[in-house]
């Protein structure tokens, strides 16, 4: 299994970010965080700070076989406005490989117009930047490689998704199970 890219900026909602990671590497995947940031050190919405794996620079992408984008305010502005992971991104959509965006950051793949004929959804106010998208209200929308979540609410459900679209149905019900989730 290839590794899969968390990215945090300042601001990142820490629900949103961690209990991805959490549940992903329950499920045993190679999870990386990647700060976006210059240092390590990450702050998010709600002022807790967390200490990134690696820095943006020292990824080796080609290595990876999903990146992910937590929202949150800036957050997922910052996000937005790094050239170099939007370029890294366009990458991985151009090679066929997974990008998951959940709450505010989806508006950086409608930027980029990955969304164009898909079917995403957003956090409630964001709908505007899904360029060309289909926005549908569900917690969590697979379309293709495009995996797209509402926000805090649907983080479980989006990691489990995850987890469903990399290793299968099965390990993820046993996580559902063992985390008590009904």
């Amino acid at each position: 299994m290839q590794t899969i890219f968390v990215h945090l900026a300042d601001g990142f909602e820490e629900i949103e970010a961690l209990t991805v990671v959490d549940v992903l590497r329950r499920a045993n995947l190679p999870v990386v965080t990647v700060s976006i940031g210059s240092t390590l050190q990450v702050t998010g919405a709600h002022k807790i700070s967390v200490v990134a794996d690696q820095m943006f620079k020292e990824v080796d992408y080609s290595l990876g076989s999903m990146i992910i984008l937590p929202g949150g305010m800036p957050g997922a502005k910052n996000l937005n406005e790094h050239t170099g992971l939007k370029s890294m991104i366009m990458e991985y959509s151009a090679n066929g490989k997974y990008i998951a965006a959940i709450c505010a950051a989806p508006l950086v793949l409608g930027g980029l117009g990955l969304l164009k004929g898909k079917n995403a959804v957003c956090y409630p106010g964001f709908e505007s930047t899904l360029e060309g998208a289909h926005v549908r209200l569900d917690p969590c929308i697979i379309d293709h490689q495009i995996i797209t979540a509402r926000g805090v609410g649907a983080a479980l459900t989006f990691a489990l998704e995850l987890v469903k679209l990399l290793v299968g149905e099965e390990l993820a019900g046993k996580l559902k199970m063992d985390m008590l989730i009904e």
